[in-house]
């Protein structure tokens, strides 16, 4: 019986995901170039010159990527799958509808009075942040579903002594490293959580205590440890970098230094942090007090998980952004989001005995005497629903919001600063350039291999095409070979990008320097191409050269 309002939420969440997702890349064709970026990986694995598993790359966490790859194998029937990024967007609904599913559950399972449950859970599901990562096929959906299982599992745990909760908790967060390198973090942390709280909790010797203590976070930490081990030691054997991320010319620290290097330093980012965190969770510094002091008052242990789990990620998304290593993106910081809904939850008592498969001999039954204090959980609840409006409005900021402030333009309609719509109109064109090239060169009906490009650029030519095998890309096995003599392996056209920004790292590019201006001497101009889209590269296309002249 208790599975069914989770199902409900799940349901109703969905439905919600999936209809705005659809409206987002099939009408106003808005899409987020890494969520169509993975769709392109996926792609490759089925349908590329060489198909094989490492065509999802090593730049991204590969969760995302696999979990699209049945879907993109529908794609020669519904195109829109790929051309559109539809595999992304189911993906990333069914992750965030399960999210909300688990916010259900944590209430569930703390005995929360059913109209709290009911309103946080709301909350969280028509969070406008939360909408649009769960439609938009990003990574942030999976990751958010996957830290709120751990976080559930880890809770219940501190109460059921189950080994089950412990290595649910465990394989959760070894799939959301998968997902997001984040995850290393609230392993750790969740590791020292873990031991320290049975070696508290036990009544034996200090050996004893300390031996109990480090079996059980090693029982945590494996699945974790497993996928860091895996994933690293197959990107070393197959790219030579263990985390390509950071060494690849393809990586964070490559891309930042072609855009102009950090933007913020020292305290300035800082503070940069801290508004996206407060946009997300305007209710955190009220919230955050009582629920210490109930914590507190009650000797909560639970509330110590979301803290230590959640907390982790915003530390290290902060400690990132001042170390000039990643992005000043809003949707780094989303994990706050069901941060404070869990904290929402915990400001009601746990109540009663949770139900487990095998519970563990310290376990306990929470106390149902604790103070409840009811004017906190309505306070609490009823700063959640007041905050959703400043999300919604920061969301339309560009200095706050850089990946989500067109949709305003959707939302609200014409901006009264010209130079601002004109903007946003670009950005909700981005890739329909991309989209023409791909049709362009359809309609050639070229034979295998004979187009040459890097996906740097052109992830979304290929996702666009209805013949990817068309294309000679950096993880075909010859790609090598055929760049340093494209016209005697079949190659017939070469798409180039200009040499700046992250032109700078495009295979072609550094093979051969000036081919975007005068061909390289390898290749005549065929096709200028201009982008309609905001920060995406003027196309040229150019015809290889031959010792015989092309028909």
């Amino acid at each position: 019986m208790r599975a069914r309002p989770a199902l409900v939420v799940f349901a109703l969440s969905l439905t919600l995901y999936l209809a705005i997702g659809f409206v987002l890349a099939l009408h106003y064709n808005f899409l987020m170039g890494d969520a169509l970026s993975r769709v392109q990986s996926a792609q490759g694995v089925l349908f590329s010159r060489n198909p094989h598993l490492a065509e999802i790359g090593f730049i991204f966490t590969p969760l995302t990527a696999l979990v699209e790859i049945p879907l993109v194998a529908l794609s020669p029937w519904i195109p829109e799958l790929t051309r559109y990024g539809l595999a992304g967007v189911i993906m990333s609904a069914l992750f965030m509808a399960a999210a909300a599913a688990q916010i259900w559950g944590i209430g569930a399972d703390r005995g929360t009075p059913h109209w709290q449950r009911v309103a946080v859970t709301a909350v969280f599901v028509v969070n406008p942040m939360i909408v649009f990562y769960g439609a938009t096929g990003m990574s942030e959906a999976p990751f958010v579903f996957l830290m709120c299982w751990a976080t559930r599992r880890l809770i219940r745990w501190t109460s059921t002594d189950d080994v089950h909760d412990l290595i649910g908790a465990g394989v959760a967060l070894g799939l959301a490293y998968l997902t997001r390198y984040d995850a290393v973090v609230p392993i750790a942390a969740a590791a020292v959580f873990v031991a320290v709280r049975t070696c508290r909790r036990s009544g034996a010797a200090r050996r004893d205590r300390l031996r109990e203590g480090f079996l059980d976070a090693v029982i945590l930490v494996a699945p974790g440890a497993l996928a860091v081990f895996v994933w690293a030691y197959s990107s070393w054997l197959l790219t030579g970098h263990v985390l390509a991320q950071i060494s690849s010319s393809y990586g964070n620290t490559q891309i930042l230094a072609q855009s102009g290097g950090p933007i913020d330093s020292g305290w300035s980012t800082l503070g940069f942090s801290t508004a996206e965190t407060l946009l997300l969770a305007p209710a955190l510094p009220l919230v955050v007090p009582a629920v210490v002091a109930l914590a507190v008052r009650r000797r909560d242990l639970e509330v110590l998980v979301p803290t230590l789990l959640f907390g982790s990620v915003l530390a290290f998304q902060s400690f990132s952004y001042a170390r000039g290593i990643t992005f000043p993106f809003l949707r780094f910081y989303i994990i706050v989001i069901p941060l404070i809904c869990v904290y929402a939850l915990q400001l009601s008592p746990a109540r009663g005995v949770l139900p487990s498969r095998r519970p563990g001999r310290y376990a306990s039954v929470r106390n149902i005497s604790e103070p409840d204090v009811r004017w906190a959980a309505v306070a609490g609840t009823a700063l959640l629903v007041f905050g959703l409006p400043i999300t919604l409005v920061g969301m339309a900021d560009p200095q706050l919001s850089a990946q989500q402030y067109a949709l305003r333009s959707i939302v609200a309609g014409p901006n009264d600063n010209a130079e601002q719509d004109t903007r946003e109109r670009r950005i909700l064109a981005t890739f329909s350039t991309e989209r023409a090239i791909a049709d362009h060169l359809d309609a050639m009906d070229l034979p295998e291999g004979s187009v040459l490009m890097d996906t740097v650029s052109g992830f979304a030519i290929v996702a666009a095409s209805d013949n990817p095998r068309q294309f000679v890309v950096p993880s075909d096995d010859d790609f090598v070979s055929v760049l340093g003599e494209p016209a005697e392996h079949g190659v017939q056209y070469i798409l180039a990008v200009p040499g700046a920004g992250r032109g700078a790292s495009d295979a072609v590019n550094r093979r051969y320097p000036t081919l975007f201006d005068t061909g390289g001497e390898v290749a005549t101009l065929d096709l200028e191409i201009p982008n309609d889209g905001a920060d995406q590269p003027d196309w040229r296309l150019y015809r290889a050269l031959t010792d015989t002249p092309q028909p």
